[in-house]
């Protein structure tokens, strides 16, 4: 077998190699002597049979075995002749060439790696955070907002039209092009005015009723609307009011931070305004986080770091990325799109960039976590599709189960991994003031 080895850089190696008909025949003997102590033919005793019998009974299934085991043994040689181990291939060999020519086999297999990163003094490149600033007046306005919600609702106490902020207690019935549409109707419904729960312009159009008055209004469904039947429609509405409710007033003292504070035995206002300024920094810089420290610190480590990059992955990404787009196409645009190859090069190179960018900062991401001892489990993979599928009102273990299924956990992973190390990174160059 005539071979030649090369690593193209620290992520890509080559073998290429011509498997001779010597080769193989050597490859079909020594399978068919193996089968000869081991199979039944009609005939002969087992472990009796002629290996001139098994190659016969055998036939073409001995020659595509001879095949494979000649494949199986240059990639082994190749490997331990190159010095990579194989816990830092990625994916499997690809086979690049396979060519027969008379009896001798043309080969060409290409392996993916790990790159190697040199990540240096990366701590540099961490720029420091000043942590958020929380104001007096800013805690007072949330434990304002908080006692609100607690309120409850209680009538007018004289007779006034509706007001922005009143909680109005109406039934609606809604038309377009003069009948009655599906989910446009509902009895004593309970809106608070201002909460933007309706379409623009209807909570405006109730300032100004009073009770027991009946009134028709006009509005215009937003193009973006879920229903296509109602998107950018004008309809109507016949609007009768029957109660008009204000917020109870709640006095902020003891008793209010001892019902909102029920891990603390001698709850106090004091306690509750240190609990609520400690969750405005933390919402705070958080916002400040994936608003714009992260984002910028990810963008400067992928910039500092040249990686070598596993051709076959960036090609896995392109493919991702063109399939993403051709599900964005018409049914005829896309069987358009798969009779035009050259149309197919040229969205795949205009993708490249993007592709090779996601890819290296995956790798980068990968060695960071490991300078800095960061790791996500299976488990807390889990934990966090329940936790956000309870938020949702999903059936948590049918969520897990549709991201386990679709393949997703790893990306989900890697997300939750990239997430952790800028929020390590950022948090040891966090400034107090």
């Amino acid at each position: 077998m005539q071979t030649t080895f090369k690593k193209l850089d620290s992520a890509n190696a080559q073998i290429k190699a011509l498997i001779t008909k010597d080769t193989l025949e050597a490859n079909i003997e020594k399978i068919a002597k193996d089968l000869s102590r081991q199979v039944n033919i009609a005939g002969f005793r087992k472990g009796k049979t002629p290996v001139s019998a098994v190659k016969k009974h055998y036939g073409s299934k001995l020659v595509q075995d001879a095949e494979s085991q000649a494949l199986r043994d240059l990639l082994d040689d190749g490997l331990k002749q190159m010095k990579i181990d194989s816990s830092s291939l990625i994916g499997e060999p690809h086979i690049a060439q396979y060519d027969k020519k008379d009896q001798d086999i043309e080969v060409e297999i290409r392996v993916a790696m790990k790159p190697s990163i040199d990540l240096g003094n990366y701590q540099e490149l961490v720029k420091p955070a000043v942590k958020p600033t929380i104001t007096d007046e800013d805690v007072t306005k949330r434990i304002e907002q908080i006692a609100s919600s607690k309120a409850s609702l209680v009538d007018i106490s004289k007779p006034r039209a509706v007001e922005s902020g009143d909680s109005v207690t109406i039934d609606f019935k809604g038309f377009l092009d003069g009948e009655p549409f599906a989910g446009g109707e509902a009895s004593e419904f309970v809106l608070e005015i201002g909460s933007n729960q309706f379409i623009p312009g209807f909570e405006d159009s109730v300032i100004g009723m009073k009770i027991g008055e009946s009134k028709s209004i006009d509005v215009t469904f937003p193009q973006e609307y879920g229903s296509a039947d109602l998107a950018g429609k004008d309809v109507k509405f016949d609007v009768k009011l029957h109660k008009i409710q204000v917020k109870e007033d709640v006095k902020i003292d003891d008793k209010l931070a001892k019902s909102l504070l029920t891990d603390e035995d001698d709850a106090t206002v004091a306690k509750l305004e240190a609990k609520v300024k400690e969750q405005l920094e933390s919402e705070e810089l958080t916002k400040l986080y994936n608003e714009s420290l992260k984002p910028e610190l990810l963008e400067s480590i992928v910039d500092k770091y040249s990686v070598d990059l596993p051709e076959f992955v960036v090609e896995q990404e392109i493919d991702v990325a063109l399939n993403n787009k051709a599900r964005e196409l018409s049914e005829d645009e896309l069987t358009k799109l798969k009779e035009d190859s050259e149309k197919i090069k040229q969205m795949r190179d205009e993708l490249r960039a993007e592709a090779e960018r996601s890819v290296k900062a995956t790798f980068i991401i990968d060695a960071l976590a490991k300078a800095e001892d960061v790791s996500i489990g299976e488990q807390e993979v889990m934990q966090t599709i329940y936790y956000e599928a309870m938020q949702s009102g999903q059936d948590p273990q049918k969520s897990y189960e549709q991201y386990k299924e679709s393949g997703y956990l790893p990306a989900i992973q890697m997300s939750m991994v990239e997430d952790r190390v800028l929020t390590k990174l950022l948090d040891d160059k966090l400034k107090s003031v």
